[in-house]
């Protein structure tokens, strides 16, 4: 199993922007060999924005991870961060 989770910062006026655009990495990401489940969360404590994305293993992300994110290419998420993300890749303990 391995986990890619992205913490996003985003600017209160853009968090529905940046919402949508995790939501376009889901819908890209669906069929992908070796996904096992993938989402956008809310952080209830504050205004962080979780990507979580779990997949068989490590080499199926980075297999499927260009063509996702293409899909959020032209998306100006600099703009719409007021830092950039925490990416994190996680294998179990």
């Amino acid at each position: 199993m391995f986990v890619h989770l992205a913490v996003h910062y985003p600017k209160p006026e853009h968090a529905e922007e940046l919402l949508a655009s995790m939501r376009k990495v889901d819908a890209a990401a669906q069929g992908a060999p070796g996904l096992v489940r993938i989402g956008a969360w809310r952080d209830a404590k504050s205004d962080r924005l979780i990507g979580l994305a779990m997949w068989e293993s490590q080499e199926a992300f980075e297999a499927a991870a260009p063509a996702i994110f293409s899909a959020v290419a032209d998306d100006p998420l600099s703009d719409w961060w007021t830092k950039p993300p925490d990416s994190m890749h996680l294998h179990p303990a």
